[in-house]
């Protein structure tokens, strides 16, 4: 079913859309969590740092990937919000061209440069092999991520969040059956992580493309909706390649501190992946609030209600604030417990890297659930630059220090390379945002 956010308690709105979001996006976690804790039990650390030291080059072509489709779908949700039937038709239609046509060149990218990457990253010799053979596997199969997040992406749009939650969480548990019988049973190792990752996320993709068809009579397209006037590609791509860009910026400077932290060695890289898989998901309540309020103010930017933006921000902020305090304390009280599950036996030397990363993250995290809620609302509304530049802040943040404060203060340094990129993208969104409702306000007359 379709969601129409433009009225109704924003609040009420906010939990009920956001809390299958945040169910789904939990379990697309599973898909790289499972892979490094099955390699990490049944491989070994070596392994699990091979597949670890790849994630970086993953969130850096798939996050341009899921960059694009999140800005392909804002545009959908703006004409929905207007009731334009027509105009989501030419939205969807376009949106899937752009999709297919900018997938098949980063995966073509991606295959020609990845060696070039992984010895750019000085990744260790007794983990290049295995790494190169995962994400190349990965990479190949970049089209079942794109066209999974281009699905769910245009049904959020129409607010419906529940329906890639259900197809998520049945190929999250084809992904874990995957993962142990070609790993435990067959011996692929990582290269049987990755088909398994493949196989799934297509399987959602397939389910994601069946039910949108058939369910929506809005998003069943002929062939002449696909005869679409150039300034809905203009639009899209307005939108989209800055978030992508977005996306990309943030993990070159993930790849930056990944290239630090490989000098440490097999075991830093193994605490820091299990470290990092951890705050991958005690983030996702801020990754869900972030893409419901960019769906949010895209249908009341489409209807013109500029006031309920506004009033919804209030409420979201409040909520950020909240669940970035609970996000902190578990890193801090229970992240250790978390670390278990990635390796059997972790020594005191892997427990106390690791919990130098939940230390320091979680004490900067109201920061970086603002990222999420402003970055998104502002690209709700149709504000693209400053949110790439926020991006680009961050990079230079997280660059400057990781390569600086390692020399001084050793790990601690790589520590404190994401909260100081965090703050610097946060600040910039946060004054954005208020200048640009000041101006709305001054406009409408809105108090």
């Amino acid at each position: 079913m379709t969601n129409d956010m433009t009225k109704g308690s924003p609040l009420k709105i906010f939990i009920f859309f956001s809390i299958p979001l945040l169910i789904g996006n939990v379990f697309q976690q599973l898909y790289s969590m499972v892979d490094t804790i099955i390699v990490g039990r049944f491989v070994g650390v070596d392994a699990l740092a091979a597949v670890g030291s790849t994630g970086s080059m993953f969130f850096l072509v798939n996050g341009m990937i899921l960059g694009l489709t999140s800005g392909f779908g804002v545009l959908v949700s703006q004409k929905f919000g207007a009731k334009d039937e027509v105009g989501v038709k030419k939205a969807v239609a376009s949106n899937i061209t752009l999709t297919l046509i900018s997938t098949f060149f980063m995966t073509a990218i991606a295959l020609i440069v990845k060696n070039s990457l992984l010895r750019m990253m000085n990744t260790p010799e007794n983990i290049f092999d295995n790494a190169n053979t995962y994400i190349t596997i990965i990479f190949a199969g970049l089209i079942t991520q794109a066209l999974y997040n281009m699905a769910a992406g245009i049904l959020r749009a129409l607010g419906d969040s529940k329906t890639p939650l259900y197809f998520l969480m049945i190929s999250s548990i084809l992904n874990v059956i995957l993962d142990l019988v070609f790993i435990i049973n067959f011996k692929m190792g990582v290269s049987g992580a990755a088909h398994a990752t493949n196989i799934a996320q297509g399987f959602s993709a397939v389910l994601c493309l069946i039910y949108s068809y058939k369910k929506f009579q809005v998003l069943r397209l002929k062939k002449e909706d696909f005869k679409v006037e150039s300034h809905y590609y203009t639009k899209h791509l307005k939108i989209g390649i800055p978030m992508g860009l977005q996306f990309s910026v943030t993990a070159v400077g993930i790849i930056i501190v990944q290239s630090a932290i490989n000098v440490f060695g097999s075991i830093v890289i193994a605490s820091y992946t299990a470290s990092s898989k951890v705050l991958q998901l005690v983030m996702q309540p801020s990754i869900s609030f972030g893409v419901t309020i960019a769906t949010y103010a895209g249908q009341n930017l489409g209807a013109g209600r500029f006031d309920r933006i506004k009033n919804g921000m209030k409420i979201m902020n409040k909520v950020s604030i909240v669940t970035s305090l609970i996000a902190g304390a578990v890193l801090i009280f229970l992240g250790k417990y978390f670390v278990t599950l990635f390796m059997e036996n972790p020594t005191p030397e892997i427990f106390s890297y690791a919990q130098q990363v939940f230390n320091y993250s979680a004490v900067f995290f109201i920061p970086l659930g603002f990222i999420f809620v402003y970055r998104n609302v502002l690209q709700g509304m149709g504000e693209s630059f400053v949110p790439m530049m926020a991006g680009v802040y961050e990079l230079v943040a997280r660059s400057i220090v990781a390569f600086t404060l390692p020399k001084f203060i050793g790990f601690t340094g790589i520590c404190l390379s994401d909260p100081v990129a965090w703050i610097a993208a946060a600040v910039p969104l946060i004054i954005t945002y208020y200048r640009k409702m000041k101006k709305i306000e001054n406009k409408e007359g809105i108090a």
